[in-house]
């Protein structure tokens, strides 16, 4: 008659340490028997005589001879969490009593549910247990959204689908039966214009449809737009840029409270009119309040007349050759990069979105409705702004913009529903490769950006704006930004910075999680955060449709035959 053998007998606790337990496993066949999946990063189980359970991950094992000369398992694991009597999990492991009574795999049904100890309302899946994706991941809805998130990875390792995923499941969870949209509201900044197939639904926005009026824009962004930071006379400049465009901006509102950074529509071609004719003004050298114009002498009594008269066209100025004639103050020369600036950029057509024909008439309004996705019978939960067309020099304030007109609206929604007391429209912005317009470099020229995203990142979630922050090298991006996330999911990671970077985001006692960031495979990630029961290493399901972001197949591209290329069509768009 032969003796069976309890999982309890062939394993036992030889050591317990603050943050690690060593087990000896005498017959590894018989302690993995009946679980379909055991290696390193499996979960065991190490029980005590009060019906709890330790639940920990595996880091790694040794196998040593015993003096029968037959082989044995050391497995050392790292606690995880507690499971009491009435199957609670706890984060930690110090609750176990000593000595422990048995060690064994953890069942299916048990880690389950420790997942599931999310309420069913506030559950949202978008991944499975990479050692058994037959064991969903659920995290918490209100907890993963309304507070930032990061999706880090190196190319390859399937951030865009992991992206697309969690935006496609949320856009058709719903409560109770309704027909047609989910309250989500999505933006995406697209920057490789990957994600138009994935949402062929969505509110597509790119360079040629893109309206953003230029009189939006603060004064950090038409500051980077129009003036060159690094020349002697940047500060003079911006002074009397922001004097003018202020003064433009009280004439057509007809009010004299209107101060630079409001809101209102001034006209930047009036505002290069003035400064042009500042730039060739003369004086009458005895009233130097007359100014020596061709058409006949104007005397003003304050700079504001002036400046309403120069707005209206450029004017011929008498020379000051003649004794009786003195150049203005500005006619020294020094405006002259600036014009020369001002006039490129106003005759630039790659900026049409900001300073072209186009955005006359476009009211505040128009442009909320045109970004938010609100489309006369056809509304949309994502809207994609792709950025792939947007000339590099105006990235950063196009993606300054937009993110604060969204901080913006979230605050002025939020203080209107205090009052009226209706349902909110939380939004959600996707910076996809954010290190390109948030960098840490301190450059001026990604000063708006950064102080823009910054703030979200600060306040955001106070009135229902969210961040998603999306990089391949999240060690280069803003770290006044990065410390604000809460919720991270790490891809394969292949730079040994950036690696470190995330190790220090992990819990000490998270070894084999941590170990594993550079041979993840593609679509696994590492979840970790305040949404998630406990940090997970997860594989991503795959999002229907894809992005656009596959690899070419270069061999297979290159067998074929020669392919004649249109050369004309390219040149064609290129230019225009």
């Amino acid at each position: 008659m032969s003796t069976i053998i309890t999982k309890e007998e062939v394993a036992q606790v030889v050591s317990v340490l603050p943050n690690k337990i060593k087990i000896q496993v005498t017959d590894i066949e018989a302690f993995k028997e009946n679980t379909e999946s055991f290696s390193v990063g499996s979960y065991l189980r190490v029980s005590d005589s009060q019906d709890c359970a330790l639940i920990c991950i595996i880091e790694n094992f040794t196998i040593e001879k015993n003096e029968e000369k037959k082989s044995q398992y050391i497995l050392e694991a790292v606690p995880i969490g507690f499971l009491d009597s009435d199957k609670k999990f706890i984060r930690g492991g110090n609750n176990i009593a000593i000595p422990p009574t048995g060690v064994q795999p953890a069942k299916k049904e048990e880690i389950q549910s420790i997942y599931n100890a999310i309420e069913d309302k506030k559950m949202f899946c978008f991944s499975s247990l990479a050692q058994d994706t037959s064991i969903k991941i659920p995290v918490n809805g209100d907890k993963f959204f309304n507070k930032h998130i990061a999706v880090v990875g190196s190319t390859g390792s399937g951030k865009s689908h992991t992206v697309a995923k969690i935006i496609q499941e949320v856009t058709v969870v719903k409560e109770g039966k309704y027909e047609g949209l989910n309250n989500s509201h999505i933006i995406i900044f697209d920057i490789h214009s990957e994600y138009k197939q994935a949402f062929p639904d969505a509110n597509y926005i790119d360079v040629d449809s893109l309206v953003l009026p230029y009189w939006l824009m603060n004064g950090e962004e038409l500051e980077e737009l129009l003036v060159e930071s690094g020349e002697n006379q940047a500060y003079n400049q911006t002074s009397l840029l922001r004097r003018l465009i202020t003064r433009n901006k009280q004439i057509k509102s007809e009010s004299e409270k209107v101060m630079f950074d409001t809101p209102v529509q001034f006209s930047i071609d009036e505002v290069a009119n003035c400064i042009v004719n500042l730039s060739k003004e003369t004086r009458n050298a005895k009233n130097p309040k007359s100014m020596c114009i061709k058409e006949g002498e104007k005397e003003f009594s304050n700079d504001e007349e002036k400046f309403d008269l120069y707005f209206e066209k450029e004017f011929d100025f008498e020379e000051t050759k003649a004794q009786s004639i003195n150049k203005g103050t500005y006619n020294d020369g020094t405006l002259e990069k600036f014009i020369s600036r001002l006039k490129s950029k106003l005759t630039d057509k790659r900026l049409d979105f900001l300073l072209g024909e186009k955005v006359n008439g476009v009211s505040f309004e128009d442009t909320l409705i045109h970004l938010l996705g609100h489309r006369e019978n056809e509304n949309a939960n994502v809207t994609i702004i792709d950025l792939s067309g947007v000339p590099f020099e105006v990235l950063s304030i196009t993606v300054s913009l937009i993110s604060r007109l969204m901080f913006e609206y979230g605050y002025y929604y939020k203080k209107h529903m205090e009052v009226t007391k209706k349902s909110h429209t939380p939004l959600l912005l996707v910076y996809e490769e954010a290190h390109k317009y948030v960098p840490k470099n301190q450059a001026a020229k990604f000063n708006s950006s950064r102080i823009s995203i910054e703030r979200i990142a600060k306040e955001g979630r106070k009135y229902g704006v969210t961040a998603m922050i999306v990089s391949q090298r999240p060690s280069e991006i803003s770290e006044s930004i990065f410390s604000q996330c809460n919720n991270f999911v790490s891809m394969r990671l292949t730079n040994p910075d950036d690696q470190n970077y995330v190790r220090r985001l992990l819990p000490d006692n998270l070894g084999p999680l941590t170990e594993s960031l550079p041979t993840l495979r593609e679509g696994e990630a590492i979840i970790i955060g305040d949404a998630i029961i406990m940090p997970s290493l997860v594989l991503m399901e795959r999002c229907s449709p894809e992005p656009s972001s596959n690899d070419i197949d270069y061999l297979q591209e290159w067998k074929k035959q020669w392919l004649e290329v249109d050369f004309d069509k390219i040149s064609e768009r290129w230019k225009k």
